[in-house]
């Protein structure tokens, strides 16, 4: 069935932004986790998708670093949609350079709000995000699909 972002949007907020997160391994392989997503554009390209933050030393950067795409589903009850796409990695040790990195940390909020985050100290926040060396994860739309 056919799902636009906005649908994805709605669901994704009933869930509180938690969604499984799919890539391949080396061998071909599945290795999924969960994180916290929420819909978002990517600041680089303009490109309509779901957007998440990982920790600098997580498995699944490595594993998205080498395929380059990943699905993002969110459920909530029997209702699921994914987004399947090519992914975009900005952090400290995935710069862009049509990016500026000053403009990192508000990033890294600004994805987090998206996925439903709140805190209660920014400063601290930001902190913690560049001591972890977190990493701004962008999954394009290319494809979106869902059973309602």
């Amino acid at each position: 069935m056919s799902v636009d972002l906005e649908q994805v949007r709605t669901l994704s907020l009933q869930e509180n932004g938690l969604a499984t997160v799919s890539t391949t391994r080396a061998d071909g392989t599945v290795h999924s986790s969960v994180v916290n997503a929420g819909v978002f554009e990517d600041p680089v390209t303009g490109a309509p998708g779901v957007a998440f933050v990982a920790m600098g030393k997580a498995h699944k950067l490595a594993l998205l670093r080498r395929a380059g795409h990943a699905t993002v589903t969110f459920r909530r009850g029997w209702n699921w949609h994914s987004v399947t796409g090519a992914t975009h990695l900005i952090g400290p040790d995935d710069p862009d350079p049509a990016f500026d990195a000053a403009g990192l940390p508000k990033l890294l909020r600004d994805v987090f709000i998206a996925a439903t985050g709140t805190h209660d100290d920014w400063a601290e926040y930001d902190r913690v995000m560049a001591d972890e060396r977190r990493v701004a994860v962008f999954v394009t739309a290319d494809r979106i699909i869902g059973n309602r």
